[in-house]
């Protein structure tokens, strides 16, 4: 009877519930993003592309920057703070020996401001400099800002004065862009420009050669060096490349005395194929005493020099 009992029961045990999972999951989820927003839609793609192009655009139209760069030891240490090559921070190892370098540095860090001082134990400047000998003083230099190479032309039409603007190919020591960079604001230049790639760039060793004057000269950076020299033809600059073989002569080029773009090769190769085939003519520098070629610094303070005196 009993078993009658519980074949004819309808009552049944606890139940395990949902939670309120199967009511929330009827629930909506509110209105549509637009297809720009929804992950993995075309349109959302192409609008993240857009971004990254004009993202590229305006880095490729401020000339972008240079990486940050440490100078390593007391004596580069205190003649980069000396000759006022730009530093945000000054690091000094913990426990230093305080010799009349370190002062100096200190002092000198101090004096100008806007330098922070930070101390760090050896190994972690050790690591920093990747084994390098820093004796306890590191100094880091900030990335460079570039301008455009359409920058330099602007100025100059700023100031009401015809272009004046020296270009670079394949010269890679930082010293010579230096010196470059000093000619240049000496005798009124309007910058300089150099390639992105294979390309000294604006190092300490360059602030220290151009003597400071790399604070109010501008460096400009062409992703494309024959690109650019293009364009300044089309915006009326006439572009000028150094050559010993050039069929002018310095004393003889007219257009010094107009927009122009003087175009300096390495000392060793001399203009690479492409640009000398972009410049508009091709000029030597007279040597009588004999010499093969000059560095790119000298070459360029010559006619430099020419320019300035044939537009006083």
């Amino acid at each position: 009877m009993a078993a009658n009992n519980r074949r004819m029961s309808g009552k049944k045990g606890a139940q395990v519930g949902s939670g309120g999972q199967r009511r929330r999951g009827l629930e909506g989820k509110g209105p549509t993003p637009p297809a720009e927003m929804r992950k993995g839609h075309a349109k959302q793609r192409a609008a993240q592309a857009k971004t990254r192009r004009a993202q590229g655009r305006t880095t490729q139209r401020r000339g972008g920057r240079s990486a940050s760069e440490l100078v390593v030891g007391r004596n580069p240490v205190v003649e980069a703070l000396r000759e006022g090559v730009p530093a945000s921070t000054l690091y000094v190892q913990q426990f230093i020996d305080n010799d009349e370098r370190v002062r100096e540095a200190l002092q000198l860090a101090a004096e100008r401001g806007g330098i922070n001082l930070m101390e760090a134990p050896r190994p972690e400047l050790d690591r920093m400099t990747n084994g390098l000998n820093h004796q306890g003083l590191v100094l880091q230099v900030p990335p460079y800002e570039y301008a455009h190479p359409e920058d330099l032309v602007a100025a100059a039409h700023d100031e009401g004065q015809d272009p004046l603007i020296v270009a670079l190919d394949g010269v890679t020591d930082p010293r010579n862009l230096g010196a470059v960079v000093r000619s240049v604001s000496a005798f009124g230049g309007h910058g300089v420009l150099v390639p992105e790639r294979r390309a000294a760039g604006m190092t300490a060793g360059a602030w220290k050669t151009s003597a400071g004057t790399a604070a109010r000269t501008p460096v400009a950076r062409a992703t494309n060096l024959t690109r650019a020299l293009e364009a300044y033809k089309k915006a009326g600059v006439i572009v000028v490349g150094l050559a010993a073989d050039g069929e002018a002569e310095l004393g003889d080029l007219e257009a010094l005395d107009g927009p122009v773009a003087i175009v300096v090769g390495s000392e060793g190769k001399g203009l690479s194929r492409l640009v000398g085939e972009t410049c508009d003519v091709r000029v030597r520098i007279p040597m009588p005493g004999g010499a093969e070629s000059l560095n790119a610094g000298v070459a360029a303070g010559i006619v430099l020099y020419e320019a300035a005196r044939r537009r006083i």
